[in-house]
């Protein structure tokens, strides 16, 4: 069971890694590229398309799993959420594309960016479903190669677009491609890209529309609704967690001010790439294993042992990106203009660990189908977030000029209320067996490594090295009895084979 789960686990990892890795590199050459208040154009419209991606699912990837696991009839479910999540779609296609204009002045950006940004979120929205499809069917090879080929594809489009047609079409004036570049677009090249890649990628899902009968159960539709809206509600508050405080920068500080502040703070943040990478690939793997070992008699010893080593690879995982901080920065973020809001690393990379482990402890009220319970908890964050980054962003603003170190700290602020507040009400209505001990432990412990080493011992590796070194020890003592069983069954299996 464990070993199908982690390479489930591993194979989304890959098809989560792997791309954003690849767009993490884009990262650096937008930055590059681009000066630090176009970045944070960037930043600002791709924070208002994460609100708009989790409005059109409306919790129906999650309602999705649920279903296709407890239902007898399983094409219904495809079916019913297939055409559900299409003709919403479509309706806000027309919607949107009516008001582009007006919504462009309202976030205070071209209207093509917005033309492109409504487009990228129909494509990407009509491939929910198939995607989830895959995941249920527990197909991860094909999932990860249509995610990787998504973002390959943007990257290229990217690297020609933003590096090789302005040099193209400087020395080759007359030809028909140099007729495609237009000079200073290089925002609208972006989102020209992406819209690219989810076109193609929309392409290849299409064939699941044509196999799918066009017949949608009401009833169905309004159990998945039911099951689906609290979800949507927690997604939407997740959203404000994750982003709205780049839209509070440009909206909170001076007009000159909130647009670099948004774009550097975006930069740096980007450096908590690896915990989320980690947290993501983990959920894509645990969230249909949750459900389809619900009915197992172990069912929480096996949640809560998960957890346990969830923690202990995120702790080294955090520990580890925080002592090389500054060594990712030169490979990954090497525009100095930047490297000013670097002091938000440590405080990003916990806070999403902290998120990480919010979703493990989420299983609750999922498996109690109870989801209205994580949209009141994520509405807490959601106002910790608002409320912090109002009153802490002109604070800091004005006693260092750093309004984003605000931002950061309302992030962690946000995400350790849920955690905590999510394990308090689990134990209390689904009490699952935490090894709380030492959970509390690693994670104590590398979030005191992490600061001393990043705050205290900045780039001193002297120091900083045998930080990460003890602390893995510390793992390994403490792990040693599961490590050396985990040993010697493969030794024994190892044995039998032969």
């Amino acid at each position: 069971m464990y070993k199908n789960l982690f390479k489930q686990t591993a194979i989304y990892g890959i098809a989560t890694v792997l791309p954003r890795m690849l767009s993490f590199l884009l990262v650096r050459l937008y930055t590059n590229k681009l000066p630090t208040n176009e970045y944070g154009d960037v930043s600002i419209v791709m924070a208002w398309m994460v609100f708009l991606n989790v409005a059109l699912s409306y919790g129906f990837e999650t309602g999705f799993f649920r279903f296709y696991n407890s239902e007898q009839n399983k094409e219904n479910v495809v079916s019913t959420s297939t055409i559900s999540i299409f003709w919403s779609s479509l309706a806000f296609l027309g919607l949107a594309l009516s008001f582009r204009n007006s919504i462009a002045h309202a976030v205070n950006v071209d209207s093509s960016y917005i033309t492109y940004a409504i487009w990228i979120l129909v494509l990407d929205a009509l491939v929910v479903i198939p995607f989830s499809k895959l995941r249920a069917q527990q197909r991860p090879m094909r999932y990860a190669v249509i995610k990787i080929g998504n973002v390959i594809i943007n990257m290229g489009l990217n690297l020609i677009c933003l590096l090789w047609l302005p040099v193209f079409a400087q020395n080759n004036p007359d030809s028909f491609l140099s007729s495609l570049y237009v000079e200073n677009f290089e925002v609208g090249y972006i989102f020209m890209s992406n819209l690219i890649a989810s076109l193609l990628t929309f392409v290849v899902l299409s064939p699941d529309y044509f196999k799918v009968n066009w017949h949608i159960d009401p009833i169905l539709w309004k159990r998945m609704m039911k099951y689906g809206l609290p979800i949507f509600f927690a997604g939407i508050a997740f959203a404000v967690n994750e982003h709205f405080d780049k839209i509070l920068l440009e909206k909170i500080l001076p007009a000159n001010v909130g647009k670099t502040q948004a774009g550097i703070y975006s930069a740096c943040y980007k450096l908590a790439l690896f915990m989320t990478l980690y947290a993501t690939a983990f959920r894509l793997g645990i969230e249909p294993f949750f459900f389809s070992h619900a009915g197992n008699d172990n069912a929480k010893e096996t949640y809560a042992v998960i957890t346990k080593y969830f923690v202990i690879f995120g702790s080294l995982i955090l520990l580890s990106v925080v002592v090389f901080a500054d060594v990712l920065k030169l490979m990954l973020l090497d525009n100095p203009d930047y490297w000013e809001a670097m002091k938000v690393v440590p405080l990003i990379i916990v806070a999403n660990f902290f998120l990480g482990i919010y979703t493990n402890l989420s299983v609750w009220y999922k498996l109690i189908d109870k989801t209205h319970i994580g949209a009141y908890i994520s509405f807490v964050g959601a106002a910790v977030t608002l409320g912090l980054n109002i009153l802490l962003i002109p604070m800091f603003q004005k006693k260092t000029g750093d309004g984003y170190m605000g931002s950061a700290i309302a992030t962690i602020a946000a995400y350790g209320s849920m955690m905590v507040i999510s394990y308090l009400m689990g134990q209390k209505r689904y009490e699952i067996p935490y090894d709380m001990k030492r959970i509390l432990g690693y994670l104590g412990v590398s979030i005191t490594f992490s600061f001393v080493a990043f705050y205290v011992f900045r780039e001193n590796y002297f120091v900083n090295i045998p930080l990460l070194l003890v602390f893995s020890g510390l793992v390994y003592y403490g792990e040693k009895e599961t490590l050396e069983g985990i040993i010697k069954r493969r030794r024994r299996t190892k044995k039998m084979e032969i």
